[in-house]
C-alpha cells in the first residue's frame, strides 16, 4: 500500500546483488506504475523504464525531444510503487558533462537504480534505426567520469551504451566499452547486435556485466535468456514490449468499438476490475483508513 515497502537504497543494493550474481535477469519495460506493479506480479527480477517507450507515449518519435524534468517525474511515479530495482534509459544525459552529473543525481533523489547513457550525438535516433553517429570515445568517457563523479550511492548502477556497432564495426564498438568500463561504467549495454556471437564476444573481452536488449522488429533476434546466458549475458530488457502488447489490444478493441457499437464482444479479453483492484492493493487502503475507505471487492469483476 502506498507503494513500495523497501528504500531506494535497498533496491539499489539488489540491484548490484543481481549483476554480481550468476544467473541472468529479465527486466521488462514499465510504460506506467500499474504496469511495474503487474511486473513484480508476475516475478521478474527488476523493472526497466525505456525512453523509446515513454517517447511514443507522449505521441513523440524517439529522438531525445524529452526533457530531464519529464524523464525523471516519469521514472519518479514507477519506482514509488514497485520494490524491484528501477533501471532507466537516461538517452545522452541532457547536456555536457556537468549536466551528466546533475541527471545521476536527479535520479538517485527520484529513487531509481540506475540509469544507462549512451554514446550518441544530440539529436539521438532510435538504436535500431540505421543513420546513428556516435560521439567521440573521449567524449563519451567524459560522460561516464562525470556520471561517476556525480553519483553520491556507490550502489546506484552506471551502465555504458554503444551505438558504435552499426557504424564502426563490432571490434570498434568493444575498444569503446572497455574505455567506457575504465571511466567508471558498471555494465556495458552493446547496441543493435547482430547474433549471439556478437554477444559472446562482447562479453569475453569485458569483466563488467553486459546487458541485451530483446526488442521486438530491431536488428537483433529475440534470443531465450537461455541462449543469452550461454553468450555470457547478465541481464535481459524488454523494453518496447508491453506498450506494443498494450496498443495492439488497444486498438483491436477500439475497431470493434467503431464496427460493433459496443465493447461486448471484447470484455472477455481486459483486466478485470477485481484483478485491477487486486494489483493496486485496493482493499489494504480500505484497512489502513476504514473511515475514509470503505469499498468491498465482494461481487465485483
Amino acid at each position: 500500500m502506498l507503494g513500495a515497502t523497501t528504500t531506494a537504497a535497498q533496491r539499489r543494493v539488489r540491484f548490484r546483488e543481481l549483476l554480481n550474481g550468476s544467473e541472468i535477469v529479465q527486466f521488462p519495460g514499465a510504460i506506467n506504475p500499474l504496469n511495474a506493479q503487474l511486473i513484480e506480479q508476475a516475478g521478474f527480477e527488476g523493472v526497466y523504464i525505456s525512453g523509446g517507450a515513454f517517447s511514443a507515449a507522449q505521441g513523440l518519435p524517439d529522438i531525445g525531444l524529452t526533457t530531464l524534468t519529464e524523464v525523471v517525474d516519469h521514472g519518479r511515479a514507477i519506482a514509488r510503487v514497485t520494490n524491484l530495482p528501477s533501471f532507466i534509459d537516461a538517452d545522452t544525459g541532457w547536456g555536457e558533462a556537468m549536466n551528466v552529473a546533475r541527471t545521476v543525481q536527479e535520479f538517485e533523489d527520484a529513487g531509481l537504480s540506475g540509469i544507462h547513457l549512451e554514446d550518441q550525438v544530440n539529436p539521438k535516433r532510435c538504436g535500431h534505426l540505421d543513420g546513428k553517429e556516435v560521439v567521440t570515445t573521449a567524449e563519451m568517457v567524459k560522460r561516464i567520469s562525470a556520471a561517476a563523479k556525480g553519483r553520491r550511492d556507490e550502489n546506484f548502477v552506471l551502465c555504458a551504451r554503444t551505438d558504435a556497432r552499426a557504424g564502426e564495426g563490432l571490434d570498434a564498438a568493444i575498444d569503446r566499452a572497455k574505455a567506457y568500463a575504465d571511466a567508471g561504467a558498471d555494465m556495458i549495454f552493446p547496441e543493435a547486435m547482430r547474433d549471439l556471437g556478437e554477444f559472446e564476444t562482447f562479453a569475453r573481452a569485458l569483466d563488467v556485466p553486459i546487458l541485451a536488449n530483446m526488442t521486438e522488429f530491431g536488428k537483433s533476434e529475440l534470443f531465450t535468456t537461455s541462449q543469452l546466458a550461454d553468450a555470457g549475458v547478465r541481464v535481459v530488457i524488454y523494453p518496447v514490449t508491453t506498450l506494443r502488447l498494450a496498443m495492439g489490444a488497444i486498438t483491436d478493441g477500439l475497431r470493434t468499438i467503431r464496427a460493433e457499437g459496443t465493447q461486448a464482444s471484447v470484455v472477455d479479453r481486459m483486466q478485470t476490475r477485481a484483478d485491477l483492484y487486486e494489483t493496486i492493493d485496493y482493499e489494504a487502503y480500505n484497512a489502513f483508513d476504514a473511515a475514509v475507505f470503505n469499498f468491498s471487492q465482494e461481487g465485483h469483476q
